[in-house]
């Protein structure tokens, strides 16, 4: 496996390779992350790995110094894994400038959910996404349902914006308790892990009412805010959303997705459970 750092050595390799498959990150690798490996696999020989920690998507007060940087590790696991190529910017070499002035708006489904809560990061994921698109070139690019209003507007600016890339969702990577795999799972104390599948039971139990035939929505979730918020969370939201845009669902909605963001302790953890009806 190649370690590659900068665009100019990145595009000089694209050059004599054919088709690609991308997965971008933000390093810390976890299963969740390799399971992205082995469906980029699935669809391509050729398969581009990127860490890059975006100082774009990060908002004030959140973790971006202390988001942690596992080069070395990661960089083991991918080598495993069968990558082709890691491709490892620094700051600098994606934003010369250090302010970009350019940016990807996206639509107003970034000023909700967990746009509500953190203005500008889907401005900022959709603006580095898209300049690792130019730069890597892939054919096929990978992301998780778990963060699925991420992978929503990925969908969307890369219909929008003629970009000709074809988006593989993946599904979400689970421990054997339900916890849904992510990075910031490694911030959870002792205590706060045993707690933490609890979210998922509760999403669990909103898509089974769901399947029974309520269609009161709003009850629903408040009634998973106040089951959530008893057990100790402090909940941002949980919402039952239209699963293709995630627009408010409807009665008469088939394909649902129920999406959830809560703290426990100072951890701040999201999931997201599809309903077919």
């Amino acid at each position: 496996m190649q370690i590659i750092k900068t665009i100019d050595e990145l595009r000089s390799w694209r050059k004599s390779v054919g088709k690609v498959a991308f997965v971008p990150t933000m390093g810390n690798l976890h299963a969740g992350h390799l399971a992205l490996v082995r469906e980029a696999k699935k669809h391509a020989d050729t398969v581009v790995v990127s860490i890059f920690v975006n100082p774009l998507q990060f908002g004030q007060g959140e973790d971006f110094a202390a988001y942690p940087r596992t080069l070395q590790a990661d960089a083991e696991k991918l080598e495993q894994a069968g990558v082709a190529v890691l491709f490892a910017p620094s700051d600098k070499e994606l934003y010369p400038n250090t302010v970009q002035a350019f940016n990807v708006e996206p639509s107003a489904l970034q000023n909700e959910l967990e746009g509500k809560f953190r203005p500008g990061h889907f401005r900022g994921v959709a603006t580095v996404v898209l300049k690792l698109f130019n730069i890597v070139e892939p054919q096929i690019a990978c992301f998780g349902k778990k963060d699925f209003q991420q992978l929503v507007v990925i969908q969307q600016m890369v219909a929008e914006l003629n970009v000709n890339i074809h988006i593989i969702p993946v599904d979400t990577g689970r421990a054997e308790d339900g916890l849904a795999l992510s990075s910031r799972n490694g911030y959870l104390t002792d205590n706060e892990r045993q707690q933490a599948p609890q979210l998922y039971a509760v999403l669990c139990h909103m898509k089974n009412e769901l399947q029974k035939g309520r269609r009161d929505f709003s009850v629903l979730e408040n009634q998973a805010t106040e089951t959530l918020n008893n057990q100790g969370w402090q909940t941002d939201y949980v919402e039952i959303r239209r699963r293709a845009d995630l627009s408010h669902a409807r009665p008469d909605d088939t394909q649902l997705i129920i999406l959830a963001a809560a703290k426990l302790g100072k951890p701040r953890l999201i999931d997201n459970l599809e309903v077919d009806l």
